[in-house]
């Protein structure tokens, strides 16, 4: 078995890759918190959208209800207008 000796040149090498690796590290804790970060702000994003759509229903279904009663009341004052008239008419 052969062994070999660290020079200084070579251990200079490794300390240098070992601090590029630390630096690529710390970007990339970096970077994932700032993922996370967008992330939450996603989801705080989403959660707002489907509440106002959610709104949005109740108000469309609200509205349509109204609509609804209305075109009944509306349906019931041509009744009676047009029994007014059939009793103009015939009187």
């Amino acid at each position: 078995m052969t062994v070999q000796r660290w020079n200084d040149e070579m251990l200079d090498g490794l300390a240098s890759t070992v601090t590029e690796l630390r630096k690529s590290t710390t970007e990339l804790r970096e970077s994932v918190t700032e993922v996370k970060d967008g992330i939450d702000g996603l989801r705080i994003t989403a959660q707002a959208l489907l509440q106002l759509a959610a709104q949005s229903q109740r108000d469309m279904e609200l509205v349509k209800e109204r609509q609804a009663e209305s075109d009944q009341r509306f349906n019931v004052l041509l009744e009676e207008v047009r029994f007014l008239i059939r009793g103009n008419q015939a009187g």
